[in-house]
């Protein structure tokens, strides 16, 4: 009887601590009193200097943009490579002419000369070539992709690395997916994001298990942004046992059975 007391206060116990666990876990715990038309907006990527841009124009008759599509002016020609890290396979960078923004903003864009694109998206820019080379082409498509952004995902998450965006768009929970989400011994209250933006760095922290988030400039990340998940106490306390301790404890446990085994004869 006695026994049985002592099983139904660990079970209950157990049931405590678990519901406690559970509720540090669980992401965006008030998201519904979020509202989120303003993260839309903030979501779209402003260009900047030493941004990679992969332009590739097409029309009907390709012959007639064949000009526009030799990257002589920037001297540069970039080759299709897989991204590092843990990418998945497949998540390449985008294959074309490749201009890299200068310092203040410009690239050399065959035919039309120096173009400004600081601080344009680049659904700004693809509608700016598109206007001056329709003065050239009859119905002219234009395709403009970010190829170098890439996000560092480092930390308490399944596969750290870094991650290639192909189409230039994503934010911080599609890129913690992307790294397998965070492990058990993760702080979802502790992640560090830090950004540099014009040679000026940021360092925030932020919660998983709010929502304010989403509505900071931090929800939709930024190219060369670099994610860090904190580890949590338990997996603080596990850095200082010895790396044999598990084989110990399962030694010991199978000694206690045998001697109670023993005994109870």
């Amino acid at each position: 009887m006695k026994n049985r007391s002592v099983l139904q206060l660990l079970l209950v116990v157990f049931l405590m601590f678990s519901c406690r666990t559970r509720n540090n876990i669980n992401y965006l715990q008030d998201v519904d009193k979020i509202a989120t038309e303003t993260a839309v907006q903030m979501g779209k990527i402003t260009l900047q200097p030493g941004d990679q841009l992969v332009i590739n124009v097409m029309a009907q008759d390709l012959n007639v943009v064949k000009p526009f599509n030799q990257n002589y002016s920037s001297g540069v020609m970039l080759l299709n490579s897989e991204s590092s890290g843990n990418t998945p396979s497949g998540n390449r960078t985008a294959s074309g002419p490749t201009y890299i923004i200068d310092d203040n903003g410009f690239i050399d864009f065959p035919v039309l000369g120096r173009l400004q694109t600081r601080n344009l998206t680049l659904d700004q820019l693809k509608q700016q070539l598109h206007n001056k080379i329709l003065r050239y082409v009859k119905n002219p498509t234009v395709s403009v992709k970010l190829n170098n952004f890439r996000v560092s995902i480092m930390g308490e998450v399944t596969r750290p690395g870094e991650y290639v965006i192909v189409d230039g768009k994503t934010n911080l929970l599609k890129a913690l997916a992307m790294a397998g989400d965070l492990t058990i011994y993760g702080r979802r209250d502790d992640v560090l994001l830090v950004r540099t933006i014009n040679d000026k760095m940021e360092k925030v922290r932020i919660n998983l298990t709010g929502s304010d988030f989403i509505n900071s400039p931090y929800y939709h990340l930024k190219q060369g942004d670099v994610i860090y998940v904190s580890a949590n106490k338990t997996r603080e306390k596990m850095s200082h046992l010895d790396p044999s301790m598990p084989i110990y404890i399962s030694v010991a446990g199978i000694l206690v059975t045998i001697l109670a085994l023993v005994f109870k004869k």
